[in-house]
């Protein structure tokens, strides 16, 4: 796995590496691999997992086929956007007599 660093950001370089080993399952494997898991209770995990993704194909195809409605979507909210502070909030219930 390869990353470049552009202009010496070694931080956001960090937060791309992160996101392909996320999204590779690195973080996963090493966490199964920190310890010994039976056989059996490999085939366990295993068969809870293709359940899983079976309900998660079929709630899909669901929805799709317009039998169940799709969950509601979160609303989207812009970090970017400045916040009031918490001292005028405070500020505006005093004033209010509150």
């Amino acid at each position: 796995m390869q990353v470049l660093v552009r202009d010496n950001n070694v931080e956001q370089a960090l937060r791309v590496l992160k996101k392909k080993m996320q999204r590779e399952g690195i973080f996963r494997e090493m966490k199964a691999r920190r310890s010994y898991e039976k056989p059996s209770e490999r085939r366990n995990r295993e068969e809870a997992e293709a359940v899983r993704r079976a309900r998660k194909a079929a709630r899909k195809q669901a929805v799709r086929d317009g039998l169940i409605a799709a969950p509601k979507k979160k609303p989207l909210v812009d970090r970017r956007a400045p916040r009031p502070a918490p001292q005028a909030a405070a500020q505006n219930k005093s004033d209010q007599g509150l």
